[in-house]
């Protein structure tokens, strides 16, 4: 295929919507916080009042909003669900296609270090024979892919089947390659279970079961099990830290999302200090999140859930991952047939396990045999938004999955 069949659509937020956003942050009401210098009790109030006063004060959005802008923006209708995604043609003899999926709190934003070196290998010390067309779509529910109001029902799995139908139906793409992480690498999964045929290969961010969301209690990260006994006390120190990173917004986007959101989508303040907790506690940052992500990168990614209010649609896709839960397309092993590269980091180590046995750890597992895995790497540095925290790193791993499966 050589002419793209869509015209861009450059990303523009009307200037009501910025001052709306002003008014509402002049208006913050800010509750005590005393005792909470170490964010043992959540986000510090503190910091959260300095990054909320940059917003209204400093923060500049039309500088973001033309960063953006330097790649190709499209909006399409597929099967009645309005998708957004982001494109950066790729440079080189036959570039392959390659849509990238994020989850949550991501944005599409949040694969902008990695789609320049995807697309034009050649310009960034690559091999151009590697180029990839990028695709990014934003989540459907997040961001400009929104709002859903005849799709209440949205989880991953169908979030496969629309992408499947964008890169096959809509774009003309006869084959295609597929990347993720978070619920992302989820999407990604479930579209190397059920189009193997028709993808060169996956690469994801990790290697979970596509029934993770299923049961009656898939919003406890342990299962509401105890902890074993005699466990040795780092293993168990780390099994309580792991605890606490995941199991508040599991339960609470699983059990009330709508709930939630009436507070998350009204006051600006209030939407970013739910998703800044996970930035700072999921992020390789070692205690500075500026060092991961910088004030801008920070109100950037916030801006996009604000403007398109669609903060409560992007929570729900957990109950609905729940409520509608996954089944096979198909009985045949491994579950996902396509080939599959992970990459693997070091903050995101189970606890006990060092990253040189990281992928040991993985291959011991019941999640391995779910996968056609073809490249296993484990990497000292990086939390949760791997391409964005060690692109680098994400980059060489995807290249060497598709090698040779051109």
């Amino acid at each position: 295929m050589t002419d793209f069949p869509l015209v861009p659509e450059p990303i523009h937020v009307p200037e009501e919507v910025l001052d709306d956003l002003h008014r509402r942050l002049e208006l913050t009401r800010w509750p005590d916080d005393v005792g909470n210098e170490d964010w043992f009790y959540g986000v510090n109030r503190d910091y959260l009042r300095e990054l909320v006063g940059y917003w209204r004060t400093g923060y500049d959005w039309r500088r973001a909003e033309a960063a953006i802008n330097a790649y190709e923006h499209y909006r399409v209708d597929v099967d009645g669900v309005p998708v957004h995604f982001m494109r950066k043609p790729g440079v080189g003899p036959d570039p392959v296609p390659l849509i990238l999926t994020h989850g949550w709190p991501w944005t599409f934003w949040h694969w902008s270090k990695v789609v320049g070196p995807l697309a034009d290998p050649g310009a960034h010390g690559g091999d151009p024979a590697e180029a990839f067309d990028v695709i990014v779509p934003s989540f459907p529910g997040f961001g400009f892919s929104s709002p859903l109001p005849r799709h209440p029902d949205m989880n991953f799995w169908k979030v496969a089947d629309l992408w499947h139908t964008l890169m096959t139906g809509v774009l003309g793409y006869d084959r295609y390659a597929a990347a993720g992480c978070d619920v992302g690498a989820l999407v990604t999964g479930q579209l190397g279970h059920k189009y193997a045929g028709e993808l060169y290969a996956i690469h994801i961010g990790s290697g979970l079961r596509l029934d993770l969301f299923t049961g009656d209690r898939a919003w406890a990260f342990g299962g509401g099990k105890p902890f074993p006994a005699g466990l040795p006390a780092d293993v168990h120190s780390g099994l309580v830290a792991l605890d606490r990173r995941f199991a508040v917004h599991l339960a609470a986007h699983m059990l009330h999302p709508s709930t939630l959101a009436y507070g998350l989508t009204d006051s600006p303040a209030g939407m970013l200090a739910w998703i800044l907790e996970r930035w700072v506690n999921w992020s390789d940052n070692g205690g500075d999140i500026e060092s991961v992500f910088s004030k801008d990168d920070l109100l950037t990614h916030a801006m996009i859930f604000w403007v398109t209010n669609s903060i409560g649609t992007s929570i729900r896709t957990y109950a609905n991952n729940n409520r509608y839960p996954w089944t096979p397309s198909h009985d045949r092993r491994p579950v996902v047939e396509a080939p599959t590269g992970i990459t693997f980091v070091g903050y995101e180590n189970p606890p006990g396990v060092s990253t040189g046995d990281r992928v040991r750890h993985f291959l011991d597992s019941d999640r391995a045999a779910w996968y056609n895995h073809v490249n296993l790497t484990a990497h000292d540095a990086g939390g949760h938004f791997i391409p964005w925290e060690v692109p680098d790193a994400w980059v060489a791993d995807l290249r060497r999955t598709f090698r040779g499966r051109r």
